[in-house]
């Protein structure tokens, strides 16, 4: 009796020690801040430009709010974007998910899937930002 509830403790509690260190942030973490380019691009292209700021992705999918960030203090995050609709259903908001993690030193990996990651590099202060749309 007393091994039967003991795996019933262990079998209550298991997962949430397993999702445990996943860390739900308000914001985008100070160290991917900026404007970030493909590896392959040039900073002054405004088409292909992200703009990481605390509460805001400007890039190629739009302009977009930032809901939540998720993930550990450190190595891969998922933000949850809200994004504005286009055309008729411009009054509807859109969720788009992003994920980013450091690569290399002044660089990222970028996009809405693990299969898409790009590799994007900061560009200097003295680049312009990206335009909003």
């Amino acid at each position: 009796m007393p091994r039967a509830f003991l795996l019933v403790v262990i079998a209550a509690l298991a997962p949430q020690v397993a999702t445990a260190h996943v860390v739900r942030h308000s914001s985008i973490p100070e160290a991917y801040r900026g404007a970030w380019a493909p590896v392959e691009t040039d900073c002054k292209d405004d088409k292909s430009v992200i703009t990481l700021s605390a509460k805001a992705y400007i890039g190629p999918a739009g302009s977009c709010m930032v809901d939540y960030v998720s993930g550990p203090s450190g190595a891969i995050y998922s933000a949850r974007l809200q994004c504005p609709g286009s055309g008729v259903q411009a009054q509807k908001k859109t969720i788009v998910n992003l994920i980013f993690r450091s690569a290399d030193a002044g660089q990222i990996l970028v996009g809405p899937t693990f299969e898409s990651l790009a590799a994007h590099r900061r560009c200097s202060a003295s680049a312009p930002p990206a335009k909003q749309n």
